[in-house]
This record gives C-alpha cells, sequence and structure tokens, in this order.
C-alpha cells in the first residue's frame, strides 16, 4: 500500500526554485498514482493568483502545471486562507481554502510530509 504524501509550497511563483520543484514532485506522484496532497501556504498562494507576468521577472509560467494537477489525479489541493487574507487574494477556485485547525487537522492524515 503506497503512503500518501502532502507537499506544502510555501514559496511565491517568482523567488526561486522551489515553487516549481513542489509541482514537480506533486505531477510525479500523481503519475505514479500515488495518494498525494497539495497545499499553498504562506507566499506559496501568490502560485494561485492569476494574471501573472512570468517573464517580468524572467522566470516559466507555472500555471499550466497548476491546470495539469486534475490531468494527474491531483484532486487535494488545498490553500491556506489566512495566507490568502493576509496578500489580498481571492479564494481561488483550483484549491479549497482551508482555516489553521483545518490544515492541522489535513497534515495528521498525511504518512509524509514535504514542505518546500
Amino acid at each position: 500500500m503506497s503512503k500518501s504524501l502532502l507537499v506544502i509550497s510555501r514559496q511565491a511563483p517568482w523567488s526561486g526554485p522551489s515553487a516549481r520543484e513542489a509541482l514537480d514532485i506533486v505531477l510525479a506522484g500523481g503519475a505514479f498514482d500515488l495518494p498525494i496532497g497539495l497545499l499553498f501556504l504562506d507566499d506559496g498562494v501568490f502560485q494561485l493568483a492569476t494574471s501573472q507576468d512570468a517573464k517580468a521577472v524572467q522566470q516559466k509560467d507555472l500555471s499550466a502545471n497548476l491546470q495539469a494537477l486534475s490531468l494527474f489525479g491531483i484532486d487535494d489541493v488545498f490553500a491556506c486562507r489566512h495566507s490568502l487574507n493576509e496578500r489580498g487574494l481571492v479564494s481561488p477556485t483550483s484549491a479549497q481554502p482551508l482555516s489553521s485547525k483545518q490544515i492541522s487537522e489535513m497534515i495528521d492524515r498525511y504518512d509524509q510530509v514535504i514542505t518546500l
């Protein structure tokens, strides 16, 4: 039986390679049918913002990777409600907003957690 994995992405898409690496891990896990979830926390919620200009900061656009999550069977996509509110972002349709208490309970349900 496969162990479940939660990947927590805490970095903005333009702050370095961590955001892309988190998505790559999740997509690879989905390709192998692992029970996997993705949580956007802190500045990681900026990955969910629409209308980003990745070229302006000389980065690759991650929106295509986010859109591919469901194609790889990744349905457990979450965002920290507090992080969204702090950064003035609306709750995205691509991620389920969770409270801090819900996040703690969710983390406990996964066998392994990776934070990037």
